[in-house]
């Protein structure tokens, strides 16, 4: 095993950690979404301004479904993080707890704060 691999594997690890973390069960299909989504923004950081039109489209091809399909998804994932999820997390993620007061982040701004908190966790810049 070569040190990439060994890389990418803690930062699959911890992305799989921390969206557990904040409450979407593994079962979800936007749960490997999101998790696949969260890694390809790690890796390139301009896939945050481009969701609908680079993000889903790749993801689409890349699980043989539509675009319009993994936005469901991931929006359901979010949906489900929220009212399930750690509020400790929540705030130190995104600023605010998961309650009544705020709306749920928007997919773009939940790939984005996870993956930025990750790439701090692990020491990218």
């Amino acid at each position: 095993m070569n040190s990439s691999t060994v890389v990418r594997s803690e930062v699959e690890q911890s992305i799989s950690r921390l969206m557990l973390e904040l409450g979407i069960p593994a079962h979800l299909k936007g749960y490997q979404y999101l998790r696949t989504a969260i890694f390809m923004c790690i890796e390139d950081m301009e896939l945050i301004g481009s969701v609908t039109k680079l993000l889903y489209p790749d993801l689409a091809k890349r699980y043989m479904t539509t675009d319009q399909k993994i936005e469901r998804a991931i929006r359901n994932a979010i949906e489900v993080s929220w009212e399930r999820g750690n509020s400790d997390l929540f705030e130190k993620l995104f600023g605010y707890c998961n309650n009544i007061e705020h709306s749920r982040p928007t997919n773009s701004e939940y790939i984005a704060s996870v993956a930025d908190f990750v790439r701090l966790e692990q020491g990218f810049i």
